[in-house]
């Protein structure tokens, strides 16, 4: 069986993060969406918030499962019996950093390749970063998030303390 990681903070899960995983899907016989602790980026969702949200937006992709994982990436793609690690490229800026993380992939382990994948034009732009703070400054993030993501974006940020100027 042909599985394939595809890991990130998913903080939170946008459209792109979502072609990118239907995408891969066709490619491989099983998908692990695999949601990195990744508290040292100080995530507004929890790990286990994350992983819910991800969970619900894969559950129609048969060969898609969504995992968290702790600690180095190799390591976790070693345990799942992975054959290669896939990532999204959304513009040449995202390649010098993602060519670093593979070639230091590469050096752990030889035999994990990474294959990097462009999300459809219309998701070049997108970001988790950016939906958060579109959604922060009250602005319609409906087009870029399925909507149970939208509504926990909503929650989320409306039990945030209100910042002071």
């Amino acid at each position: 069986m042909r599985t394939v990681i595809y890991p990130g903070s998913f903080d939170p899960l946008t459209n792109g993060h979502l072609d990118v995983v239907q995408r891969a899907a066709k490619l491989f016989d099983r998908v692990v969406v695999a949601v990195a602790k990744s508290e040292d980026k100080r995530p507004l969702f929890t790990l286990d918030e994350r992983l819910a949200l991800v969970e619900r937006s894969v559950k129609n992709l048969p060969n898609v499962k969504a995992d968290a994982f702790d600690g180095l990436l190799i390591h976790y793609v070693e345990k799942q019996g992975a054959l290669a690690v896939v990532r999204g490229l959304r513009a040449v800026s995202d390649f010098e950093f993602e060519f670093q993380l593979a070639l230091m992939n590469r050096k752990l382990n030889e035999r994990v390749e990474t294959i990097f994948m462009m999300p459809k034009d219309t998701y070049t732009f997108l970001s988790s970063r950016i939906v958060k703070e579109i959604a922060r400054l009250g602005g319609d993030v409906s087009a870029f998030v399925p909507a149970h993501v939208r509504q926990a974006l909503s929650a989320k940020l409306a039990a945030l303390p209100v910042q002071e100027n």
